[in-house]
This record gives structure tokens, sequence and C-alpha cells, in this order.
């Protein structure tokens, strides 16, 4: 991971609530269980060592990360924030786009659609009576071309 991605995270971490709570206890399978399920729906969590932990924040960042196939983003003083892609989050990212794409097909401006079709009905009539000038002097062409030959012979 880049330090741009990592400080973007940190950002985004900022705004989080603590949702993960490391106890006297230290990082059982409960907590494991637990924090796994937080990084398949969020990606990113955050956080806390309570003071009667016998681990430090640095030490329990670490050992969810390994556990869980995580990255530890950041350790401040008795928390930590983790980070692991969610192929599930990465879904749901992709559904909402797509169906805000879809709302945003179906907003139709009346004026603005009255516009481009009296704009585009013009353009078929100055074509049209650009054609018809052009066959015009092609015709008046070919006749002075003729009355030059007949006068000519």
């Amino acid at each position: 991971m880049t330090s741009k991605e990592r400080a973007e995270l940190r950002s985004k971490a900022n705004e989080l609530d603590t949702t993960l709570i490391v106890g006297k206890e230290g990082v059982s399978a409960t907590l494991l269980e637990e924090a796994g399920r937080q990084l398949d729906a969020r990606e990113l969590i955050k956080g806390k060592v309570l003071e009667t932990a016998l681990l430090t924040a640095r030490e329990a960042c670490d050992a969810l990360c390994e556990a869980l196939g995580a990255e530890g983003i950041q350790v401040v003083g008795n928390k930590f924030v983790i980070y692991r892609y969610s192929e599930k989050k990465a879904q749901q990212a992709a559904q909402q786009k797509a169906a805000l794409k879809a709302k945003a097909k179906k907003k139709v401006n009346p004026v603005r659609a009255g516009v481009q079709k009296r704009h585009k009905a013009a353009k078929a009539a100055r074509e049209q009576r650009n054609e018809y000038f052009k066959q015009a002097a092609i015709e008046q062409a070919k006749a002075r071309r003729r009355a030059m030959e007949e006068g000519e012979e």
C-alpha cells in the first residue's frame, strides 16, 4: 500500500466511531470473528485497547492484522485503524453507482428536449434547402455549357 493510499484511509478513519474494543482477554476468537464481519461490511474499522488489556495498541493491531489478513493503517495512543479490501463492499458500491446512473438517465428536461427537437428540424430544413440550391446551380451550369456549345457550332 502506498503512502498516499494510507493517508487517504487515515483521513477517512477520522470520521469513524470506535467499533472494536480489545479488553483484558486480548485478541480472542470472538474478537477476531467480529473484526472479520466488520471488515467485510466496512473495509475500514477503528479499534480501541482498554487500559485493563495486557496488550499495547500496536501489539493488538499487529495481531489482528496478521490473523485477518488486513493492514494496519494507524496507531495513535490506545486507538488503531485497520483496513482490508472487501469484495462485498465493492459490489454494493458498483450496484449503487449503476442505480444512480440509471436514475440519472430517466431525468428528462422537457424544455431542453423541445429545443433540441426544433434545432434538429431546422438543421434538416437547412440541409434540404442547401441541397435544392446546389442541384439548381448544377442544372444552370449544365444549361450554360450546353448554350455555349450550341453557340460555337
